[in-house]
């Protein structure tokens, strides 16, 4: 089967690319972490809980902005961390 990508059009770079819902542009932040996590060990995968918590505890780290269930795995890591 032969690629049907305009390779001449990407290596020249002239910007012209469209983005669909489907193919949204690349945000540079899972680039990054793409690229910093090569070499390191695969993270382990996390596991989906129903959790019930105090409404403005939750309010609290929804205003703190995109992330928030990431800061809330990183403060009961923390916990955790210094309890033992």
């Amino acid at each position: 089967m032969k690629s049907k990508t305009d390779w001449a059009r990407l290596e020249s770079g002239d910007g012209n690319v469209k983005t669909t819902p489907e193919h949204p542009e690349a945000d540079v932040k899972h680039i990054v972490r793409g690229i910093v996590r090569r070499g390191l060990k695969p993270l382990p995968p996390k596991a989906s809980i129903s959790l019930r918590l105090d409404q403005d505890v939750l309010e609290w780290f929804k205003s703190q902005g995109a992330g928030y269930q990431t800061r809330m795995n990183t403060v009961l890591r923390a916990f955790r961390d210094a309890s033992t």
